[in-house]
């Protein structure tokens, strides 16, 4: 019974992205406040149904299902959508889920394509300190995903400024301001929950694996990843870097994020090729 209610609430949660991605690019077009309101609904249907579809998975495991690569892609798109979703308030961004809704559909449907693999429960996935470390890795990475959404934003609005092109996508565009500061409160949050996310995997590598570092592929990509964005940090705080070289960065972080996120599970062998944190 579980898991067909599992599996129509994450066929549900596809059709409700799909729907709500479809109403977004219309909004993209056309600056309708009704088109926003419906498509902004669907979206967060869709992550209702999609927080209980993992939320019944992980209940029938004992653990946080995001053991393979199919269930943390799932995982990581829900986590984009909440954090769109939570942020389109904060902010008043709306048209940022023209860009946002798309990634996180397809995210979905690249679950649906990934080779998955059983793994026997066992108390290494129960301990607390690994929900804290899988949800903070993962808060991390939407938030920069929607950065990568802001840099994107970015670069076309520049470039259409530059080639003096003000047509329809201009106009409904944010100002470079305004998506530079995106990408920074991004940055500002992303990075502590991404530092806390590895200090947390360490620890518990230390009392699992008798060490906190192992040479282990994900960990390594996964510092390498974390280096990247404390140069972009560091070089917004203390040289005030902004724009053009900001928004190139942040495209540059999530594109680590993502060889560390699926590249290295699907490439290398390790601790980590069993346990997608």
């Amino acid at each position: 019974m579980g898991k067909g209610m599992e599996g129509v609430l994450l066929t549900l949660a596809v059709a409700f992205y799909c729907v709500g991605t479809a109403g977004y690019l219309v909004f993209l077009i056309r600056d309708r406040e009704e088109v926003h309101r419906a498509a902004w609904a669907v979206l967060m249907a869709g992550a209702i149904c999609h927080g209980a579809a993992i939320a019944l998975r992980s209940a029938a495991k004992g653990y946080l299902a995001v053991t393979s690569s199919p269930e943390a892609l799932s995982f990581f798109a829900w986590f984009l959508v909440i954090a769109y979703l939570v942020l389109s308030l904060r902010l008043r961004l709306r048209i940022l889920g023209s860009f946002v809704s798309p990634l996180a559909a397809v995210f979905m449907f690249g679950s649906t394509l990934l080779p998955a693999s059983s793994i026997p429960s066992g108390p290494l996935f129960r301990s607390s300190w690994v929900v804290v470390h899988v949800a903070t890795l993962f808060a991390a990475n939407a938030l920069f995903a929607v950065a990568f959404a802001a840099a994107i934003m970015y670069l076309l609005q520049e470039r259409s400024i530059k080639q003096k092109r003000l047509g329809n996508l201009h106009s409904r565009l944010p100002s470079l301001e305004r998506l530079d500061r995106i990408n920074h409160i991004c940055l500002l949050v992303g990075f502590p929950l991404m530092t806390v996310g590895l200090l947390t995997g360490f620890f518990y590598a230390s009392t699992v694996w008798k060490s906190p570092w192992n040479w282990d592929p994900k960990e390594i990509f996964a510092l390498l990843t974390w280096l990247i964005y404390a140069v972009l940090l560091h070089e917004r705080l203390a040289v005030g870097w902004r724009g053009r070289r900001a928004a190139w960065l942040a495209i540059f972080g999530f594109s680590a994020v993502l060889v560390t996120f699926l590249g290295v599970n699907l490439l290398f062998k390790g601790h980590h090729s069993t346990f997608v944190g």
